[in-house]
């Protein structure tokens, strides 16, 4: 029986889930969390057969969230359901240390058969997704600017986006005001940009906001 525990802060999406997993025989939800917090907390009780982690969860970043995780349980396997785009947020993912990356919007058998080859110890991204990243493998390729961004860097972009002062995101990423004004500086340098408009458009452009 491969143990579930889906990590997603709405109550309607886990109980989506749980319902199409009922199904499946040797598949059973164990445990629900409703935040980053609780998902640690659940971590670290009996083993888990795989996480399936929301991308936007209360709480701690998605991407500390993840880290944290693989720290307490290095071989709990990881899938990431999200509602963004897989080609804007896959590859950070699978960085930081998620096994594989699925949007919400997938087909049910594509999501038991996503949770089949990560829980067997494998990676998973869509056809397409592979496509592109061999594409991407192409020294000529132009990348998107947030690409370019370190994992912190991404934070606090997606910290602007959100409408975050520099203060809010220092208390949560607990980091100080300065080192947070640092990462901004170090990104719009990276973007070509001068302004928290220019972030936000385009993050707009690019299907990254909330």
């Amino acid at each position: 029986m491969i143990k579930v525990l889906i990590a997603d802060d709405h109550a309607i999406v886990r109980e989506g889930l749980k319902q199409i997993l009922a199904d499946i025989p040797d598949m059973e939800v164990f445990g629900e969390a409703g935040s980053g917090d609780e998902a640690l907390k659940f971590i670290r009780g009996e083993g888990w057969g795989i996480m399936l982690l929301d991308i936007a969860m209360r709480g701690k970043n998605v991407l500390e969230l993840i880290k944290l995780a693989k720290h307490q349980s290095p071989h709990l396997p990881i899938l990431i359901l999200s509602m963004y785009p897989e080609d804007q947020y896959a590859v950070r993912m699978l960085r930081a240390g998620a096994d594989g990356y699925l949007t919400k919007e997938s087909a049910p058998d594509l999501l038991v058969a996503a949770i089949r080859k990560v829980e067997q110890g494998g990676k998973y991204i869509s056809v397409a997704m592979t496509e592109k990243l061999i594409a991407e493998l192409d020294p000529y390729q132009e990348k998107p600017l947030h690409t370019t961004l370190t994992d912190r860097e991404f934070q606090v972009f997606r910290g602007i986006c959100a409408g975050k002062s520099i203060t809010d995101l220092g208390r949560n990423m607990a980091l100080s005001v300065k080192t947070i004004s640092t990462y901004r500086t170090r990104l719009m340098k990276k973007m070509n940009m001068s302004k928290n408009a220019e972030i936000i458009l385009y993050a707009f452009k690019n299907d990254l906001l909330d």
